[in-house]
């Protein structure tokens, strides 16, 4: 059994600017809390083979995903496929948070920017 408490993981900035808090990391996907700070967004971009899950914990934020615009907050699941430009901007007072679950897993090197 793998038990992970949030504390012992230390986070940093991904290629995109947001804040993770990577939990877990196989071959075959990746757990993390990722976190955007109140009047940031993280940079467009997409995955080349990735597909995301986000799950929104706190806050208030507008995903886009193509040309697609929509205001998210707690308790919304977004599906994310591989190769579609998506950004997620946070609108509230108070910093964004949610889960983001990746198959394959998270990488810098999987993540390409669109300005």
């Amino acid at each position: 059994m793998k038990v992970i408490h949030r504390k012992d993981k230390n986070p940093f900035i991904t290629k995109d600017g947001s804040e993770i808090r990577e939990f877990y990391h196989s071959e075959n996907m990746s757990l993390a809390e990722a976190t955007v700070k109140v009047g940031r967004a993280t940079e467009c971009h997409y995955h080349k083979t990735s597909e995301e899950i986000y799950y929104i914990l706190s806050g208030k934020g507008l995903m886009e995903i193509e040309t697609e615009k929509r205001e998210v907050s707690k308790d919304h699941v977004i599906i994310i496929p591989p190769e579609c430009k998506h950004r997620i901007s946070n609108t509230g007072d108070k910093p964004l948070s949610f889960l983001c679950h990746c198959s394959p897993p998270y990488s810098d090197e999987d993540t390409i920017l669109t300005g």
